[in-house]
């Protein structure tokens, strides 16, 4: 294969046995990973689970213990971070508060000695790309949160790097807000069209933006897929657990609602409630209970049913699910077949 062959199938980001200590503790303890280019990629876990540091590894912020970081096809592990094609936004947005947003923007530019007139055509077309028309000459501290997190996207993307990091960009705004620039952040990753990693500990986030995930535990891959792998067919009970609500049925509870043994997970969204007494249908699984409790929680409802032979299991429905439910009454649950998954249980 000739190099120039190499460099259109090389994937963006590729880190072969990556291990990383700190004071004697395993911080990163062996992540292989391929990322292909122009993929909008999530690092989840929750803190200390590794996934940040991965960030920093590879962005030439941390030299790693072991193992190799490849970016495009080229072994950039010794490198320092300013010779690598990538550029990383942070949750501070790190803007500098007395220039404008022109200034903040342009900065890599200067910094690189981009001509003048190619500089000002680059920011005018990084700031149409987040939206930011006509801010040019405002200070970060005239801009919303949104606005100076778009700010610093729009900083990032002008130096038209391979690869952008994003370490935890969206947590310092508020629920609506975060919302909103989820969805244009994905806008602007199809836009844009190059390799965007993503670092968060929100689960939520992490499915709606992308197109795989890793799920991160103690320094380690627990699984990576897309979100709806991830999320419908968890390969670990930690998966299970971490993304999204799931109902784990452990080996006596398996043996006795699904008839086989091992650990099991069910989404609550998956259980449907029924009048006590109903019969399971083709494929269905059912299990008699008492309501032990009910929420309204706005767009669902959820209920808490104490099995008969002993566990309980969480039900999401909507709303209406709280009707033939109240606290103490007896119900049916019934769900198909095909939803029980079985995880492992493996440290």
């Amino acid at each position: 294969m000739t190099s120039s062959q190499q460099a259109v199938t090389a994937p963006a980001i590729r880190l072969v046995g990556l291990r990383k200590s700190f004071s004697g503790t395993e911080a990163v303890a062996g992540v292989d990973l391929e990322i292909p280019d122009g993929e909008f990629f999530s690092m989840l876990g929750p803190s200390g689970s590794g996934k940040t540091t991965v960030l920093r590894l590879i962005a030439g912020f941390e030299t790693p213990s072991a193992g190799t970081v490849h970016l495009g096809g080229t072994d950039v592990t010794r490198l320092a971070p300013f010779e690598r094609d990538v550029t990383t936004v942070f949750q501070d947005y790190a803007l500098f508060p007395h220039m404008t947003v022109a200034r903040n923007v342009e900065y890599g530019l200067r910094v690189r000695r981009v001509p003048r007139a190619e500089r000002a055509e680059r920011v005018r077309q990084a700031l149409r790309s987040v939206r930011l028309e006509g801010f040019e000459g405002r200070r970060p501290g005239e801009l919303s949160g949104g606005q100076r997190q778009r700010v610093a996207l729009a900083r990032a993307l002008v130096v038209r790097p391979k690869v952008l990091l994003l370490d935890e960009p969206l947590g310092a705004l508020d629920l609506k807000l975060r919302e909103q620039m989820q969805v244009e952040l994905r806008q602007i990753q199809r836009s844009v069209g190059i390799t965007f990693v993503l670092v968060t500990h929100d689960q939520g986030e992490a499915l709606a933006l992308s197109d795989r995930i890793a799920v991160f535990r103690q320094g380690r891959i627990e699984q990576a897929g897309s979100p709806a792998e991830v999320y419908e067919q968890p390969a670990t009970a930690f998966t299970a657990s971490f993304v999204g609500t799931s109902n784990l049925l452990g080996e006596q509870e398996s043996r006795r609602l699904l008839g086989t043994g091992g650990t099991h997970s069910i989404r609550p969204e998956r259980i449907l409630v029924a009048p006590a007494g109903t019969a399971p249908g083709p494929g269905q699984c059912a299990a008699e209970g008492v309501v032990a409790e009910h929420g309204y929680l706005g767009h669902s409802t959820r209920l808490l049913v104490d099995l008969d032979g002993g566990g309980r299991l969480t039900v999401l429905g909507p709303p209406g699910t709280a009707d033939p439910a109240a606290p103490g009454s007896r119900v049916t649950l019934l769900w198909q077949r095909t939803h029980n998954y079985q995880v492992s249980q493996a440290d």
